[in-house]
């Protein structure tokens, strides 16, 4: 019985006890139904609702008694009828628990459910979905719920489509490397042959794809979107996702780079457009759509020429919807600017999606640890928070004066950071998630500032771009429409990194000890054919060399796209090596000490991977190019104290990394020199670091 029936043409006692239920009254509840029950005992939907009483006490054995009682002396047929309207009542509770974020309940009455019926896939679904609001699902936990074994047996769930990609999602997100997580999608897939051809869900079963490791499958569904897509809008972003997919497979190169050719030509059509048909879920979508540019070229002033093209045009779009709200933030602007307080204690906001196990959150911890909470109110806006067990992601709530958790609505987080009053915003994410450019195109706070994440994103709303003398040459203020701020010596510092034992050797990989070994640690999206055609070079050059690969999602296409690359530059197959990712971060950089060299990527460098690098000891070889994602290990390891390794074109590449493998003294001196470098280098000063970006933002405030 539905909570709507309760409350039309039902007897006085019946309003009453459901009155009680709904306010949690359920002791008084019960006594109401049992009264019933005494008075008519023929009357099974009152035992129904007894026993649910008494469940949602705690008292689960009284209330499968109270249920068995009333089914004890039926007929087949009528047991039937009364479990199907058992199952009714606590479904339809169940339901209304979860509305109302009772999980924990809603969980155990549909645990009863799986008692009563273990085969009924909607709501073993449901469980799937509760075990991770309740983060409680583990690999056996999935398997063990039997949903698996029904997918793969039933042709007709009696499920609709996008519950069960919906459910896909929630599992891929929240648990992808678990065994069971993988089965559980392969036993979903088939379900989906039968989808109409709709480009929205054709895009998430891409994701659902990508995220299990079924690139070609992903790339499948990616295609068919775009073929389907009528927008220009759409077009776009079902090449991003195209692109994200065929980026996983050194192989696919060449194919991405005709399609990202594809997408800059719609986008310049998009941009002809007057006015553009763009809504805010189409424009947040836009945002993050021109994201490969810099990972296929060095040309920064057409990269930034899209960007900047975006950022304007998504900036307007958002602000002429959230009008109000844009004006209300505008006329506080005017307000602060016309009585600037110099000495007041300045309310910093931090606000990313990656303040977490994620690159950005390994490096900007040492800002956020070293801040001067006397001059500085530090909050911290986590974008699409999700209470995973990450410990790196509770140090950041446990440092900050306040930590808000939020989803992904741009204009609420917005909301939030204006209610808080904040005077400088710190964005580290730039267009790699639509709801931060949401949030800075409404620009809540009176200085904005762009810092570490990605590159700067183009959005009027970002005042100033936090760089150093080297990650930027001088005329690159030509082409970004934010105010470059430079830092003295570096953009980036930390104190370190935590190394944990080795779980590489190389007898484990078959090399021999006085062998060289060079290390490419940089992931599929980042090997350019060009580049890896260098690299063979290198090793062709040197003789007992061997060259280390991280595996990729699509291993089996990745290997014989190496060895094929290996084999057509005149290097044998059998000279390289490919490393499986490890779970821990810290067992990953000790892992970096089997290498002598470390083979930097262009035109998109290595960022984190090259602070692990020279944190190591460990000689580096980079190509530095025009754009900030091709300038970052060439400031780090200024900033490190070495030169040893840097290289401005191809050829001195290649000459570098010949050199390198063949002068072992160098390579002891470059080592040795990193080492000495953690006590005297700016790379290696966090708390100095801090200090310059402190000078920067109370700079800044003074600006406005």
């Amino acid at each position: 019985m539905t909570a709507q029936e309760f409350s039309t043409d039902l007897p006085p006692w019946q309003k009453q006890a459901y009155q009680y239920w709904i306010e949690g009254n359920y002791n008084k509840a019960a006594t109401l139904y049992e009264q019933a029950i005494e008075a008519e005992p023929q009357i099974k939907f009152n035992y129904w609702h007894l026993g649910l009483m008494l469940l949602l006490q705690g008292q689960e054995a009284e209330a499968q008694t109270t249920w068995l009682l009333a089914m004890a002396e039926g007929e087949a047929e009528q047991i039937e009828q009364w479990t199907a309207e058992l199952i009714q009542v606590l479904k339809t509770e169940a339901e209304r628990l979860e509305q109302l974020t009772e999980y924990s309940v809603a969980w155990a009455i549909r645990e009863h459910l799986r008692e009563i019926c273990p085969t009924d896939v909607e709501n073993l679904l449901y469980l799937v979905q509760l075990n991770i609001e309740l983060k409680q699902l583990t690999d056996e936990e999935l398997t063990s719920l039997g949903i698996i074994e029904l997918l793969k047996s039933e042709q007709n769930l009696g499920v609709a489509p996008e519950g069960l990609l919906q459910v896909l999602r929630k599992v891929v997100s929240y648990a992808a490397w678990y065994p069971s997580a993988v089965e559980f999608a392969t036993a979903c897939l088939p379900h989906f042959a039968r989808l109409p051809d709709v480009p929205e869900l054709l895009l998430q079963l891409a994701g659902c794809y990508e995220a299990v490791g079924d690139i070609s499958t992903a790339i499948e569904s990616a295609k068919r979107c775009y073929s389907l897509s009528e927008t220009l809008a759409e077009k776009i972003y079902s090449i991003y996702y195209l692109l994200r997919s065929l980026t996983r497979t050194p192989a696919c190169w060449s194919e991405a780079f005709s399609w990202l050719q594809q997408q800059e030509s719609l986008l310049l059509s998009l941009f002809a457009e007057n006015p553009p048909t763009l809504d805010r879920f189409s424009t947040s979508r836009l945002l993050i759509s021109s994201f490969f540019f810099p990972y296929f070229r060095d040309e920064p002033k057409s990269n930034r020429l899209i960007w900047n093209q975006i950022g304007q045009l998504s900036a307007a779009i958002i602000q002429a919807e959230a009008k109000e709200q844009a004006e209300r933030y505008r006329q506080r602007r005017l307000q602060k600017s016309a009585r600037c307080e110099p000495t007041k204690r300045l309310k910093i906001g931090y606000l990313s999606h990656c303040l977490r196990r994620h690159s950005v959150g390994w490096l900007a911890r040492w800002l956020l640890q070293y801040h001067d909470r006397d001059r500085f109110e530090i909050n911290a806006y986590l974008v699409n928070y999700e209470p995973p067990d990450d410990f790196l992601q509770e140090w950041y709530v446990s440092q900050v004066s306040q930590a808000h958790k939020l989803g992904i609505d741009g204009w609420k987080i917005a909301e939030q950071i204006y209610q808080d009053e904040i005077d400088i915003l710190v964005e580290l994410d730039s267009i790699t998630i639509g709801a931060v450019g949401e949030v800075i195109a409404l620009k809540p706070a009176p200085v904005q500032v762009t810092w570490l994440g990605w590159d700067a994103s183009g959005i009027p709303g970002i005042d100033y771009f936090i760089a150093d003398p080297y990650v930027l040459p001088e005329s690159a203020q030509d082409y970004y429409t934010e105010k470059i701020w430079r830092l003295p010596q570096t953009y980036i510092a930390v104190d370190g990194f935590e190394v944990d034992v080795p779980s590489l050797r190389r007898n484990q990989l078959d090399i021999p000890s006085d062998a060289v070994v060079y290390l490419s640690a940089q992931r599929s999206l980042k090997q350019d054919p060009n580049t890896l055609r260098l690299q063979m070079r290198i090793l062709k050059e040197v003789p007992n060399s061997y060259f280390l690969l991280k595996d990729t999602s699509s291993a089996k296409a990745s290997r014989e796209y190496f060895i094929q690359m290996a084999e057509a530059e005149g290097v044998e197959s059998d000279r390289l090596r490919f490393l499986p990712e490890v779970a821990k971060e810290s067992v990953h950089r000790a892992n970096l000490g089997i290498a002598d060299i470390v083979l930097d990527t262009y035109p998109y460098n290595g960022a984190t991977t090259t602070l692990e690098t020279l944190w190591m000891g460990i000689p580096l070889v980079t190509r530095v190019g025009e754009q900030f994602s091709s300038r970052n290990s060439y400031t780090m390891m200024i900033n490190a104290g070495v030169t040893e390794g840097i290289a401005w074109t191809d050829e001195e590449y290649v000459e570098w990394g010949i050199r390198l493998g063949k002068d072992p003294v160098l390579r002891q001196q470059i080592a040795w020199q990193l080492r000495r470098s953690r006590q005297t280098s700016p790379l290696w000063n966090a708390k100095e670091f801090t200090r310059e970006m402190e000078k920067a933002y109370e700079q800044m405030w003074l600006k406005i």
